[in-house]
């Protein structure tokens, strides 16, 4: 073994030593803040220090290393909320059993130690639902436009737009659909109450719509252009190259664009809160979309500030079960993008 094998060698130990070294310390800084906080900052100042030694002397390797710890501690993240999650809400489902999921009478009552979730899902489905009917043709269209039928300087216009409405705050949203759109519904239709489903449904679907348009417009976008031309050459007209040919190669990367839409009106909050009564009651008839109820993230912020013991547990289910919701959405929307790739790239 020749001398520049040796230390090639020995530089590698050192950097593989300085990794276990920023690595214990940076576990080290996690375990004393949450048992012994006082300590915290000698594990993070050793921290800052090997790394800025390691930046100075293995540059390349300290780079490597520091992407690694920041791609672990982000999946530490969600393993850790996961598990917070599902330790707080154990009590109220051990308390209510399915009860919580479905249950009929009385719904929600503190002094009885009684909490079902089930009007809150009731009203998030109702909601989801009404919000993918606006969300949905209106994302789908616009991104059709903006990727196949406008010209050059309205697509450099327009998409830009479009991203940029999803950059509103929702508590802008949920105070325009209070007072503009909740007042015509209140003047033009009778409704006898401040807020309804409906309501909600449509401005939560306005929410979702950049989502929707902004995804669906880069999945027809990614068909190739040999396949529009094919259809050009055999005499079919634009709409026709569209409807026949854009669409149906983009369709699994749309239907993604619609379940993040989704996705996205499931989680929505501060809309929901603000229009909404925030009552625990199903509407009547169930598909009376301009009754008043709560959804489960409406639930949890009206009430999460005075919560304690199994009330609050139960705030901490409804997170669960959305959780579960929007990550199951985001899996399977994920899923099919890849799909999508695979199959417009010959890969089946």
């Amino acid at each position: 073994m020749n001398q520049s094998e040796t230390d090639q060698g020995t530089e590698d130990r050192l950097g593989s030593n300085l990794h276990l070294l920023a690595g214990a310390s940076l576990a080290g800084s996690l375990v004393t803040f949450l048992v012994a906080p006082w300590l915290t900052g000698v594990f993070v100042i050793a921290f800052l220090a090997i790394v800025g030694y390691g930046w100075f002397a293995y540059q390349e390797r300290t780079a490597k290393g520091l992407m690694f710890l920041a791609t672990v501690s982000t999946a530490l993240v969600l393993v850790l909320i996961i598990a917070f999650l599902f330790y707080r809400s154990a009590p109220a489902f051990e308390h209510m059993g399915l009860d919580i999921l479905y249950a009929d009478g009385d719904y929600w009552s503190r002094a009885d130690d009684r909490y079902s979730l089930y009007p809150a899902i009731w009203g998030t489905v109702l909601t989801t639902i009404l919000a993918t009917i606006v969300a949905a043709p209106l994302g789908i269209a616009s991104a059709i436009f903006i990727s196949e039928i406008a010209p050059s300087w309205a697509h450099e216009l327009m998409k830009p737009a479009v991203e940029t409405l999803a950059g509103i705050p929702s508590i802008v949203y949920g105070f325009i659909g209070f007072t503009i759109i909740n007042g015509y519904m209140m003047d033009n239709f009778g409704l006898n109450s401040i807020g309804s489903i409906i309501v909600v449904g449509i401005v939560v679907g306005l929410m979702a719509l950049p989502t929707v348009a902004s995804v669906a417009e880069d999945a027809v976008a990614s068909v190739p252009d040999h396949m529009k031309d094919g259809a050009a050459a055999i005499g079919a007209t634009e709409w026709q190259t569209i409807k026949s040919v854009t669409l149906p190669a983009s369709f699994s990367g749309v239907s993604a664009a619609v379940l993040l839409g989704v996705g996205r009106a499931v989680g929505e909050t501060m809309a929901a809160t603000v229009i909404l009564g925030n009552v625990m009651q199903l509407p009547e008839p169930l598909y009376n979309v301009f009754g008043n109820t709560v959804t489960l993230t409406s639930l949890i912020a009206s009430q999460y500030g005075n919560s304690h013991g199994l009330h609050r547990e139960a705030l901490f289910a409804a997170g669960v079960i959305l959780f579960i919701t929007v990550m199951a959405l985001s899996i399977t929307a994920q899923f099919i993008e890849e799909r999508m790739k695979q199959n417009l790239g010959g890969d089946v």
